[in-house]
């Protein structure tokens, strides 16, 4: 005799009560949760795809939006809005003409090795440059790249896709933009790393 496999204990949430249950962890997070970190929480058989797509629509238009970054989601400040939340206290910590170049370069040919960012600047990147932009959270190791030396590269992170309302880097604006507004000159010299004024954050693109 067959045996019949056993019913699951609980049944799979609906697509709207799927919604519901992702809506209160992403207000409870601090930070953007992941797609796999969703499911992770959510009742087994969940359709995770179906349940954000509800969320989704459900607050187009309203005060808050769910958005995507990178491959995690979060609720955002509508776009026409933010400039009820605009802050008018100067930010203090800026970034160096180097630092702003090295990033610029870094979200537009990721995954970029140090050799390859050189290359393109047409000056020598220095260590603090890139360390200052780990540090800051907007920058982190990538996979090494299969060439001889096996050098390491360098990725964006979602906190800097977070920063800038972007969903993933296809959403950065031209690299035309860049040059116009000067971001990515390569004419200077190898030591300007250290003591420039830079852009400040917020400008950066």
């Amino acid at each position: 005799m067959t045996q019949q496999p056993e019913p699951a204990q609980f049944d799979a949430p609906t697509r709207a009560e799927a919604a519901r249950m992702i809506e209160a962890l992403l207000f409870a997070s601090p930070e953007p949760l992941s797609t796999t970190e969703l499911g992770r929480r959510l009742p087994e058989g969940t359709d995770l795809t179906a349940a954000l797509e509800e969320l989704r629509a459900r607050y187009a238009g309203r005060g808050v939006e769910l958005c995507r970054v990178g491959d995690a989601w979060a609720f955002r400040t509508a776009p026409d809005l933010g400039h009820l939340l605009e802050r008018h206290a100067v930010e203090t910590r800026k970034l160096s003409r180097a630092a702003t170049e090295t990033l610029a370069i870094i979200a537009y040919h990721q995954p970029a090795t140090r050799a390859e960012i050189e290359e393109i600047r047409g000056v020598s990147v220095s260590r603090g440059t890139i360390d200052q932009l780990i540090e800051m959270g907007w920058v982190r190791l990538g996979r090494r790249k299969m060439t001889p030396g096996r050098p390491a590269t360098f990725v964006v992170t979602e906190g800097f896709l977070d920063h800038f309302g972007l969903s993933s880097p296809r959403d950065l604006p031209g690299l035309r933009e860049l040059r116009a507004a000067g971001l990515l000159d390569s004419r200077r010299a190898p030591d300007e790393d250290e003591g420039e004024a830079g852009a400040e954050q917020e400008n950066l693109f």
